[in-house]
This record gives structure tokens, C-alpha cells and sequence, in this order.
């Protein structure tokens, strides 16, 4: 009986009541304990009401734990199927950005939908992953060791991220690139070709810093010496500092945070989120927060190591280093160890397509650990042994 079970699930012919069974229900738990500290977070920047933020994550966050579900059931090799058609469909909706996108705070990165506003930039997050996964999925060492075979997933990597940084999102472009080239890195390409790359990178840093917007350069030169303009370009991250400070160990309390309900820390629902907290319930709280978060790093990775199939390994990667690269850069930003680049913190600042294309990324991870044992061909289908 247990050799045809297992034999079902290497075919990937389980019945829905089967895939529930499989779900991984700490993971939603703990994704949703995370969304709640959110919850409490936004509310607590309203001054003590649910409006105008926290209803609205609320019910974001129901419609994406729905969609995550949705996902998770789906075979993955369906997922494989479709990736390079959700990466054509992100990289078009990048493109309309540039014909028809709405410009808030400077920079043009939305599409309005009439319902609500679209970030495609976020959705390239997870069709990328999705796209490599699938172009490298049954690649030998020797096909990775070719140089012209590693032009085409550069391209699927470079082009969307030139977009992205004309918008101008430096801190998106930057994620998509390093996290990408964790995936190169576990799909097998050594580490020369890296320095290669790296090298070329640095010597092109005199010639991008003229290409960067005069905010872009401000914020880099504010990073370097943030008391150079207290006032003006140094003011987010000298408040942040001083939020940060004032928290102490175990914080001042819940709707307490003098810099935050003062108004002297700006953008505290979103980019500024962390500092907030870390005000009102001290490093405890915030220690607290990253334990969660290195919890869910420590599923995705275990996900990766029990795939069977080279696919649901790099795309359990992908989705790891992406949330990964979302934690980190928010937390150093908001700490002034990284320059400014507004990258959300996930699962907790306000923002719609942020949430919904993390649960989704969470709904691909759970759909590689429910088909861990699916024997994949190279073109999607299933690979007798």
C-alpha cells in the first residue's frame, strides 16, 4: 500500500483532500503571525484605529492567503509549464509602466486598475524566479559551464531590471539582480564567472552614479553622512535612528512611540515600519520579528533540500532569497547601514502588491513542498524512472 502511495505522488496524482493533507499549516500559521504583527503595527500607526490601513491589509492579506492556498494545490509542473508566460505577462505590464504608468513620489511605478493600483515590478519578483527555475531545470553542469548558454537567462534577468531602475526603483532592481544570481549560483555557475561579473559591475560604478537620478546620488551621500543635512536628505534616517535608540531594551509600550505618534518619523507604515515597532516594544520586540521571519527562511530551505526535482529546488530558493533580500535590506535601511531604497518589510508595511505577490511566492514554495516527490522531465512532464 505505501509503495502505490508513494508511487502516486511521483506521478503527482493526489486528490485535493491528499494536497491539504500536505500543506505545510505551521508555515501558514507562522505567515500569518507575521501579517498580524503587521495588523497591530498599522493600526497602532493610525493612532489607534483600524482606518485608513489596517482594514485594508486585513482584507488584502485574506484574498492573498486565499490565492496562496489556490497555488499550493496547483500541480507544480503547471507552474512550470506557465512561468515563462507569467514572466512575459510581468515584463509587458513593466512596459506599460512606461507608456501609461501613475507617478507617485517621484517615481513612476504604478499601472491603475480603477480597483486598486498594480506594481508590476513586484510581480516580476516571482515570475523571475519562475522563469529561471524552469530554464534551468534539467541543465547538466556542462550546458551551465557554457558561456552562451547563460546569455539567455541574463537577458530574463537584465532586461526587466533595467526597466525597474528607469522607473527609478534602485532597491527592486538591486533585489531581482541578487537574487537571481543565487539562483545561477545553485542551478551550478561557478564562482569566476561571478567575480567576472562583480568586476564589471564596480568598474561601471563611475559611469551609473551619472545616470543616477540627483534623490538617487542624495540618498547614497546622505548614507555616507547623514548629519551633512539633518533638515533635509539626512532627516528619515536621523529620526529612524532616534526612534531606534529611544525603544530601549523592551520598548515604550504599544501606541507609546513618541517619534512615530509626533509625526517625526515619516513613511512609518511602510519603509519605516520596523523602526516604529522597534520604538514601542524595544530590541526584545524586534528580535522577536527577526526570529519569526528566520523561521520561514528555515522552511524555504528545507523545502529546497527535499525537492526531488531541480525545478522546485531553485524555485524554493528563489522565493527563500527573495523574502530574505526583503528582510535585509529593509532592516539595514532603516538602521542606516544601506542607503534609503524603499524596499517594503514583508508581511508587515502597507502595500497591496507587495503582500499579495509574497503570498503568492509562498503559494509556488508550498506547491514544490506538497510535489516534492514528483519526478519531473526536462519539458515539465512527468519522467518515468
Amino acid at each position: 500500500m505505501s509503495e502505490f502511495l508513494s508511487h502516486r505522488r511521483r506521478r503527482g496524482d493526489m486528490t485535493t483532500t491528499e494536497k491539504l493533507w500536505q500543506v505545510s499549516w505551521s508555515l501558514v500559521f507562522l505567515i500569518t503571525l507575521i501579517a498580524s504583527v503587521g495588523f497591530l503595527m498599522l493600526y497602532s500607526a493610525a493612532n489607534g484605529s483600524w482606518d485608513p490601513w489596517a482594514n485594508r491589509q486585513i482584507m488584502r492579506f485574506a484574498i492573498g492567503l486565499a490565492f496562496m492556498l489556490g497555488i499550493a494545490l496547483i500541480d507544480v509542473r503547471q507552474l512550470m509549464k506557465w512561468s515563462y508566460t507569467a514572466y512575459g505577462i510581468a515584463f509587458v505590464l513593466l512596459v506599460a509602466v512606461e507608456v501609461r504608468g501613475e507617478i507617485g513620489m517621484g517615481a513612476q511605478r504604478w499601472i491603475d486598475l480603477g480597483i486598486f493600483q498594480l506594481q508590476p515590478s513586484e510581480l516580476m519578483k516571482v515570475s523571475l524566479v519562475l522563469a529561471l527555475a524552469r530554464y534551468f531545470h534539467g541543465a547538466s553542469l556542462e550546458d551551465v559551464g557554457r558561456p552562451l548558454f547563460l546569455v539567455p537567462p541574463m537577458l530574463l534577468v537584465f532586461a526587466p531590471a533595467a526597466l525597474v531602475l528607469k522607473q527609478p526603483d534602485l532597491g527592486t532592481a538591486l533585489m531581482l539582480i541578487a537574487g537571481s544570481g543565487v539562483t545561477f549560483f545553485m542551478a551550478g555557475v561557478r564562482l569566476w564567472k561571478f567575480a567576472l561579473v562583480l568586476a564589471a559591475g564596480m568598474a561601471a560604478v563611475p559611469v551609473a552614479w551619472n545616470f543616477l537620478r540627483d534623490y538617487q546620488k542624495n540618498r547614497v551621500l546622505t548614507f555616507l553622512n547623514p548629519e551633512s543635512d539633518p533638515l533635509g536628505t539626512g532627516y528619515h534616517i536621523l529620526q529612524s535612528k532616534i526612534a531606534l535608540g529611544s525603544g530601549g531594551v523592551f520598548g515604550k509600550g504599544f501606541l507609546q512611540g513618541t517619534q512615530s505618534h509626533l509625526n517625526f518619523l515619516p513613511e512609518r507604515q511602510t519603509d519605516f515600519i520596523f523602526t516604529m515597532m522597534a520604538e514601542e516594544f524595544g530590541m526584545a520586540g524586534g528580535i522577536i520579528l527577526l526570529g519569526l521571519y528566520v523561521v520561514v527562511l528555515i522552511y524555504g530551505f528545507v523545502i529546497a533540500l527535499r525537492s526531488r526535482h531541480q525545478f522546485g529546488r531553485l524555485v524554493a530558493i528563489g522565493v527563500t532569497t527573495t523574502f530574505f533580500l526583503y528582510v535585509f535590506i529593509n532592516i539595514a535601511m532603516v538602521m542606516g547601514l544601506i542607503p534609503v531604497v524603499g524596499v517594503p518589510l514583508p508581511l508587515i508595511s502597507y502595500g497591496g502588491t507587495a503582500m499579495l505577490t509574497l503570498l503568492i511566492a509562498f503559494g509556488c514554495l508550498m506547491s514544490v513542498h506538497i510535489h516534492r516527490d514528483v519526478q519531473i522531465g526536462r519539458r515539465g512532464g512527468y519522467d518515468e524512472p
